[in-house]
């Protein structure tokens, strides 16, 4: 059913309209500017986008306010009730695990084939995320470590020349990567994410594939074997 609350729209920190890129399609910078949004929790599961709100927020017409929200269903981050209102979905958990299925196999080959590479000069690029990571870690800044626990994977998918698998994991891992931002301001668990990585560098540096495997399938699945803790500490944001 749909929510019965008032609708609100969000307001980003930064006028939508100053953020617009001209010579792009405007309906593909607000799904990515929402996404975003809805990834980080700025816009937190349930929170009701009002589309009129939203035309003025942007400064466009409805048609890519439309377009956006249409591709946010598609993704299953906003539930869109006709002629009533677009809300942020929950976390559905169901399609969270399919993603970590999804970017474990690929993931576990990628940094395989790395490590029987043995390239140098990749690993002192990863040692340059890992010298971010920290910095960020002891700030306390947590959307931006995220980004950069983001970057880092990128990374290692464009070194072993598949970056279009990495358009496909960052399309299907919206509700992983929310589960993930949940669980990083716990004690312990960026310095647990810095400390994989570390091995994970380590292993492909010294030319050890199954090691680096080992770690990287132990650094994946920290996460999802804290979903009834985050569940019970985020109650209504979690579904399935």
């Amino acid at each position: 059913m749909p929510p019965s609350r008032t609708a609100s729209a969000p307001r980003p920190a930064i006028p939508a309209t100053d953020r617009l890129e001209r010579g792009r399609q405007a309906a593909p910078q607000v799904f990515e500017q929402l996404r975003e949004m809805i990834i980080s929790l700025a816009l937190a599961p349930g929170t009701v986008l009002n589309r009129v709100t939203l035309q003025q927020e942007f400064g466009l017409s409805s048609t890519p306010i439309r377009d956006a929200l249409l591709r946010l269903q598609e993704d299953g981050l906003v539930d869109i009730f006709p002629q009533h209102a677009t809300v942020v979905s929950p976390i559905d958990l169901r399609l969270a695990q399919q993603a970590h299925f999804l970017r474990r196999s690929l993931e576990l080959e990628i940094v395989r084939d790395l490590a029987l590479a043995r390239d140098p000069r990749l690993v002192a690029r990863l040692q340059g995320f890992l010298a971010q990571q920290q910095a960020l870690m002891e700030a306390a800044d947590f959307e931006a470590f995220s980004l950069a626990d983001q970057a880092f994977h990128q990374h290692l998918y464009e070194a072993a020349r598949m970056n279009d698998l990495w358009g496909l994991v960052r399309s299907r891992s919206g509700h992983i990567d929310r589960l993930r931002r949940l669980h990083l301001p716990t004690p312990g668990k960026a310095q647990d994410i810095v400390r994989h990585h570390r091995l994970i560098v380590q292993a492909i540096a010294d030319g050890c594939p199954e090691d680096a495997q080992e770690h990287l399938r132990h650094h994946l699945s920290g996460t999802l074997s804290y979903v009834d803790e985050i569940r019970a500490k985020y109650p209504g944001y979690v579904r399935g």
